[in-house]
């Protein structure tokens, strides 16, 4: 998809008009850029650049104070462990450190990310 998509956004470059009006050409790019940044939430060139590299690029990014390109997220972390205890309840982040009774959790469900959810955690730009 990728080989389809950057050919494409390449010739959106120039813009609308042809280049043998003088400022013409200048008034499509800027009409391009403007469009491709409603759309997309990135200009032309930012769409090429993050096509080309796989990361998440943008100007508005920078407009934000933010990076050009968005970081890579870490794993998340594990969640506490917590049990019921006398009226309340009690949470542990390293439950190995406990006793070796079998304590059941209050929230029973996944400690962990799935392969399907790490591998769109973990996925380039564009998600295709």
């Amino acid at each position: 998809m990728r080989r389809v998509l950057l050919p494409l956004l390449v010739l959106a470059l120039p813009g609308c008009a042809p280049w043998t009006q003088p400022y013409s050409s200048f008034a499509g790019v800027g009409a391009a850029n403007v469009a491709s940044v409603t759309v997309f939430g990135r200009a032309v060139p930012d769409l090429v650049y993050s096509g080309a590299t796989g990361r998440d690029c943008s100007v508005v990014r920078l407009e934000e104070g933010k990076t050009y390109c968005k970081a890579v997220e870490p794993p998340p972390a594990a969640p506490p462990f917590c049990t019921r205890s006398l009226g309340t309840v009690d949470c542990w982040s390293n439950p190995e450190a406990l006793n070796d009774s079998p304590m059941r959790g209050v929230a029973d469900g996944p400690t962990t990310l799935t392969p399907e959810q790490e591998a769109d955690r973990t996925a380039t730009w564009p998600k295709l």
